[in-house]
């Protein structure tokens, strides 16, 4: 995070266009679903343009700043022709200004606690730009207590709840993409303004399915180099399933998790699924 906070100035004065579409969420709540299937509705299930290139290179990341001379997600982003979609994991107070003010699109996606949780620690086993996740015990800890990149988790998924009638901001959950994809896809698609007939819809679904994106070189982060994740420890796309938390929590940590979770989402009518 401290590249990020190093060069915020240029994140934080952003200058957004009013046709941006912005994919917010928090780490390894979706993002990279949500890219794909929002890539593909944009491009009506042209296949040549969704595979033209990795889903990094066509959705940049706004705040990453990556060492040089690769350039930072503001480089990509201010070169690129409009429409753009951008990706970011920022809290929604630390969003530029300027996409409020251009009253641009957001789409967000949340996923329960427990499973995020569980698919962040994973990913910073395997990802050797973040810091080592240390022990499950004390990974789960870190979460509770906000002190992982990004921040806590609490704070990001109700804020932006709060905001969403405020803004032109499509709130998802993830385990409502894994229960009734069509109808999560059509969502979009409807927020997006974006017409498709029935049956290219179903081909969006078809694709936009873990398995098909699992398998996909442009949106499986394959290509991202050794050098950053370390693919021996765990793959990019690991599971992507609802419930998985119960493979990992405890007995005792689960209850303490559900009591300081009940604490920290208290007086919010935001509520998640976890099976």
């Amino acid at each position: 995070m401290e590249p990020i906070a190093n060069q915020w100035d240029p994140i934080e004065n952003f200058q957004a266009r009013p046709d941006d579409l912005i994919i917010s969420t928090y780490p390894k709540a979706g993002t990279t679903w949500m890219q794909e299937t929002v890539d593909l509705i944009l491009n009506k299930d042209d296949l040549e343009k969704a595979h033209r290139a990795p889903i990094h290179v066509r959705i940049p990341f706004l705040e990453i700043c990556s060492p040089p001379p690769m350039p930072s997600g503001v480089d990509k982003l201010v070169n690129a022709p409009s429409p753009r979609v951008i990706k970011t994991h920022l809290p929604f107070q630390l969003i530029p200004k300027s996409f409020w003010e251009n009253n641009c699109k957001m789409i967000y996606v949340a996923r329960n606690a427990k499973d995020n949780l569980v698919s962040y620690y994973f990913f910073d086993q395997m990802n050797l730009t973040q810091p080592d996740p240390g022990s499950w015990e004390e990974y789960v800890t870190k979460f509770m207590e906000g002190k992982v990149p990004w921040g806590s988790w609490y704070d990001h998924v109700r804020r932006y709840w709060d905001e969403k009638d405020n803004h032109r901001i499509l709130y998802v959950f993830y385990e409502d993409m894994k229960k009734d994809l069509t109808r999560e896809v059509h969502r979009v698609k409807d927020f997006l303004q974006v017409d498709l007939p029935e049956d290219t819809v179903q081909k969006i679904v078809h694709k936009a399915t873990f398995e098909v994106m699992k398998e996909n070189p442009m949106a499986n982060y394959e290509t991202v180099p050794s050098s950053i994740f370390d693919k021996s420890k765990s793959s990019f796309m690991r599971k992507g399933t609802v419930g998985d938390w119960k493979n990992y929590f405890t007995v005792a940590q689960r209850e303490a998790f559900d009591a300081h979770y009940q604490q920290k989402m208290k007086g919010t009518n935001l509520h998640f699924q976890e099976e």
